[in-house]
């Protein structure tokens, strides 16, 4: 027998209290493979796992790309990985995708997803890089342009129900909004910094806001650090608002914010601008916007680029999730799918 000591005994991490409350301890779907029957829950009540993202109009994404054996492919906002892996199944043998994100805390998750599922680099690259930067990501991978390009816009339901990334009224956080937290200025210092005429500006055009006036007195120039503070100062600013006209008002001034904080209509005009020229000869790209202001600026960009013999075809009119994919997922309800053929 050794005489050595015994190691001392450890008892097992408990939390505090009845339930968990951080939100990496809280939801078993953060180890899917460990609790499969619960993710299965989850989505047969209409809700998104915690961490994760369910893709949404795959089949309409596919039916516009169109991929075939061979393709190269750009997933430009690469996000879960959920179009991506549909997209790879049907470019093989042969084919190749090409995944950009802008987002440094995802985008290793994403990657480590792929290749445990047996995609390679041989078969997948992914870049860190916001989607204004497409033909830079091309030629860096020595691709002249693309046979198919995907780009799925807004943000992430990773990103919306981690409390600590502040993109979300629903749970309390800091009020950042980032997709990339390590870049720019949280909505926090955006909102200290703005004036009174430039964010009423700013809620008509990133979010269509109808009391933009009064929420443009009430928020320019705030300290507000938590998500909770905007929230409640939206409320007590209008009053006289029902509630369900209210709840609107108070996404829409965490989407035009986070618009404004990520400068995503910079970038989308760069890339719409930069497409024509990003695509393979019978090149297809495909978009899904989730906003009027999103699907303004591609309407109208595909629109010119048809005039212009930039593209040979484009989307007559936007696709929309089916009833049945908006009643599986409520987040698919706004979506829009725009598509168009060099």
């Amino acid at each position: 027998m050794s005489d050595e000591p015994a190691p001392p005994h450890r008892r097992r991490l408990r939390y505090a209290g009845k339930h968990p409350r951080r939100f990496d301890q809280k939801y078993k779907e953060h180890a899917p493979e460990q609790y499969p029957e619960t993710v299965r829950k989850v989505l047969a009540s209409g809700k998104t796992p915690a961490g994760s993202h369910v893709p949404i109009m795959v089949a309409e994404v596919i039916e516009a790309l169109d991929p075939r054996p061979g393709d190269i492919v750009v997933d430009c906002t690469i996000g879960y990985g959920g179009h991506a892996r549909a997209l790879l199944d049907r470019i093989q043998p042969g084919g190749k995708l090409l995944g950009l994100d802008v987002d440094p805390l995802e985008l290793p998750k994403t990657e480590a997803r792929l290749r445990g599922a047996g995609f390679g680099p041989d078969l997948v690259i992914v870049r860190r890089s916001n989607f204004a930067g497409l033909a830079a990501a091309l030629a860096a991978e020595g691709f002249a342009g693309a046979d198919c390009l995907l780009a799925d816009l807004g943000v992430s339901s990773m990103q919306l129900d981690t409390p600590n990334r502040g993109f979300s009224f629903k749970t309390p956080g800091p009020l950042d909004m980032r997709m990339n937290p390590n870049r720019g200025q949280p909505a926090s210092a955006f909102l200290r910094k703005i004036r009174r005429a430039e964010l009423e500006a700013l809620l008509e055009e990133n979010a269509d806001e109808p009391h933009a006036a009064a929420l443009a007195d009430a928020l320019a120039g705030q300290s507000l650090e938590q998500t909770t503070d905007l929230t409640d100062l939206i409320r007590a600013t209008l009053t006289r608002v029902e509630k369900d006209e209210l709840d609107q008002s108070v996404r829409r001034v965490f989407q035009a914010l986070r618009i404004a904080v990520n400068e995503e209509f910079t970038a989308l005009d760069t890339l719409l601008r930069h497409l024509p020229v990003c695509l393979n000869p019978g090149g297809r790209a495909a978009i899904l916007t989730f906003h009027s202001g999103e699907d303004r600026r591609v309407k109208k960009a595909l629109q010119s680029g048809l005039r212009d013999g930039q593209y040979s075809a484009i989307a007559d009119d936007p696709i929309r999730p089916t009833a049945e994919e908006r009643r599986a997922n409520p987040r698919a309800g706004a979506a829009k799918l725009r598509w168009a053929r060099r």
